[in-house]
């Protein structure tokens, strides 16, 4: 499988049609699905529910607003996390996700494949 976590820069273009294109600015890779695996350990009980959505063959956008809820959640993976590898992993989802916390023309997305 794999999952790539991507803080995207949303770019808006002036005119009447509003078009947005989007410029990758950060990655976090997990084709070693560390990540995948413990968002899969994690599903359900109702204490990540934005995660929850994510779909390992699909894609969920976190915007700009809904980060400060996406860090509450990472707090909550980290309590079933297991092993270094994925106390890693979410570190470093901790650190794009205070990246987007703090800037409103970017956004999160949980890219599975």
């Amino acid at each position: 499988m794999g999952l790539d976590v991507v803080l995207y820069r949303v770019v808006r273009s002036a005119g009447p049609a509003r078009r947005c294109s989007y410029v990758p600015v950060e990655v976090v890779d997990d084709s070693d699905d560390v990540l995948l695996r413990l968002l899969t350990r994690a599903r359900g009980g109702g204490r990540t529910p934005l995660l929850d959505r994510f779909d390992p063959t699909g894609e969920l956008v976190v915007s700009a607003p809904e980060a400060p809820r996406l860090m509450a959640e990472l707090r909550c993976l980290a309590e079933v996390a297991s092993s270094p590898a994925e106390m890693t992993r979410i570190r470093s989802l901790a650190a794009l996700t205070r990246r987007c916390m703090r800037r409103h023309d970017v956004e999160i997305r949980l890219e599975g494949d």
